[in-house]
């Protein structure tokens, strides 16, 4: 096991300033011995060169850069001032003016060396200049000056030899790890359960890790090139696919393999360099497989769906032609054309004929439905005026809505609205709009239609005063057989009634939009640009004087002749000189 290198180069390092300290104080005892000792010089040296060690022994072990770059400089002031007042660079000590080498080597950091040798150079330019200018004092002799001498020798000795030992450490230690990771690295490379190489411009084969996949023979590819693993009606394909990698920088593609044309293999390329691609080599066969299947399941349930769709369409006529019988037998019991009745069979002829009635509306529902997602739906489009679909959607809807309780409301313009449109449709956009509010409203609200147009645009907004529909349920409305509610309400619907209202408004290149809050109603806008421009008008009389913005549906000429005495159709809504109604908020 590996010792930490950062606490074995800070043990070296501290040992190796005991030991400067260490010496220092064994010298300055050795010196104080001496007979014919030189006086303060000496003593002042061997102050200078305690001082930095004592500082080292306290920060030497702190990361922060500025702390060392300090210690250094400490070092640095003290070999130089000790250098300097025992004779500058050629007397006792002038080797520790080597003092921030030494200190620079037995740190972590490598590049501290050349601060320690700058500072280095700095200390013995200022020592020679003590010496050279005559301002250092007279260099010790005899046995203080060995003493001194033999200190800084050995101290700065030990401690350059210290530094080459931690450098050699180190150096032996990080090339033990780099070839662990390299080795690891390489065990991972070849465990590639795929080929990885680099290849040449010419699809030469350079560099390979990894395993090869079934019916690439790898010794093959590294010889003749990496087209050769693929088929031979494929290989002008693989050579189109490194020249694409060349020119647009990567490239991908998958082959039939050379010696198993079962497998299916897959390559990527990408150019790391001007004449380099790298590229993987893997075996896609199952992916392939699993794909195909997903495909033909989709189109299985496509082709499900498209012929349940179909057979519901095809079934039109002989859905229809029953209910009709029965509501036309219903009708004659209901007419009593054939004899009276008793009370209770007028009652069931009653329940029969609208039970008869809202199960054709909702066939009628499934079915056009059905044709819309197999597409077979087409539209019967002519030229009409759209209140007229609009004031025959409210008529029928006018009986329900009294039983329920609620205010039925029209908001028509007083001039025509000439559409080119299905009529039916367009019918049927306002009766599934108006039932819908219907089932949302408590009795005593007020549903409100309004049908405007601008700019070639139709725009039908119905809006009521219910109970408003939840953000969750408003997300999922206007697909098909969505409802939203409660149980109450889902229970009168298939959920198709919004969905024909989307589709009819896209068949006819509108849109429709439901905005809604809880506790404040609901309002359903469809727009279709489905108006014609107005035509041509003659030269009109000069305009009488502007009415009041107040004025009423009594001041305006009526829309369409009432009803003929006698007739059970309810008044026509009548155009209003009023703002269209905004959504409630």
């Amino acid at each position: 096991m590996l010792s930490n290198p950062a606490l074995s180069g800070r043990e070296t390092a501290r040992a190796w300033r005991l030991g400067w300290l260490a010496a220092a104080l064994l010298a300055g005892g050795a010196v104080a011995f001496v007979p014919s000792s030189t006086g303060w010089a000496a003593w002042v040296a061997l102050l200078a060169g305690a001082l930095p060690a004592i500082a080292a022994l306290l920060l030497g072990d702190s990361e922060d850069e500025r702390v060392q770059s300090l210690l250094l400089v400490g070092w640095a002031a003290g070999g130089a001032l000790a250098a300097a007042v025992t004779g500058g660079v050629s007397g006792a000590m002038s080797a520790w003016c080597l003092a921030p080498v030494a200190a620079a080597s037995t740190l972590a950091a490598p590049r501290r060396l050349a601060e320690g040798a700058a500072l280095a150079l700095i200390g013995g330019a200022v020592a020679a200049l003590a010496q050279l200018s005559g301002l250092a004092p007279p260099p010790p002799a005899g046995p203080t000056a060995f003493i001194l001498g033999f200190l800084a020798v050995a101290t700065t000795g030990l401690g350059l030899a210290a530094g080459l030992m931690l450098t050699h450490r180190r150096a032996g230690e990080r090339d033990v790890r780099n070839l662990s990771e390299l080795t690891a690295l390489s065990t991972l490379l070849d465990g590639l359960p795929f080929l990885a190489f680099a290849v040449t411009l010419q699809g030469r084969v350079r560099t390979v890790r990894g395993v090869a996949p079934e019916g690439a023979t790898l010794d093959r590819i590294m010889i003749d090139g990496l087209s050769q693993a693929a088929v031979p009606g494929e290989r002008a394909r693989v050579d189109f696919a490194l020249g694409q990698a060349l020119r647009e920088r990567e490239a991908s593609l998958t082959f039939a393999a050379a010696e198993a044309p079962e497998k299916t293999l897959s390559l990527i390329l990408r150019r790391v360099g001007p004449g380099m691609l790298v590229g993987v080599l893997s075996d896609v066969t199952a992916e392939t497989r699993h794909l195909q299947q997903l495909d033909q399941a989709r189109a299985e349930a496509e082709n499900l769906a498209a012929g349940r769709a179909r057979f519901l369409a095809n079934m039109s006529h002989e859905l229809r032609t029953p209910l009709n019988a029965i509501m036309g037998f219903s009708d004659i019991m209901r007419a009593r054309m054939f004899g009276p009745l008793t009370d209770r069979y007028g009652e069931y002829a009653e329940l029969i004929h609208e039970s008869g009635r809202h199960l054709l509306d909702l066939i009628n529902d499934v079915l056009d439905m059905s044709k819309i997602e197999a597409e077979r739906f087409e539209l019967s489009r002519g030229e009409f005026d759209a209140r007229e679909a609009v004031n025959a959607a409210m008529r029928l809807m006018r009986v329900q809505a009294d039983g329920a309780g609620v205010q039925l409301r029209g908001v028509l313009p007083p001039g025509e609205l000439e559409v080119d449109a299905d009529r039916r449709a367009l019918k049927q956009i306002v009766l599934n709009l108006v039932s819908n509010a219907l089932k949302f409203t408590p009795r005593g609200g007020q549903v409100t239609v309004t049908a405007d147009g601008h700019d070639g645009m139709l725009e039908i907004v119905v809006a009521d005063t219910g109970v408003g529909i939840s953000p969750e349920d408003l997300e999922r409305l206007g697909r098909p057989y969505e409802q939203a509610g409660g149980v109450d309400q889902r229970a009168k619907g298939t959920g198709l009634g919004l969905s024909l209202v989307r589709a009819f408004a896209q068949l006819h290149g509108g849109e429709m939009h439901v905005e809604s809050r809880l506790g404040a109603g609901t309002s359903v806008s469809v727009r279709m640009p489905i108006l014609l421009p107005d035509p041509v008008a003659a030269p009109a009389p000069a305009p009488a004087p502007p009415e009041s913005p107040t004025a009423t549906a009594d001041a305006m000429e009526p829309l369409f002749e009432p009803p003929a005495e006698g007739s059970t159709a309810e008044e026509p809504f009548l155009g209003e000189n009023v703002i269209r109604f905004a959504p409630p908020r």
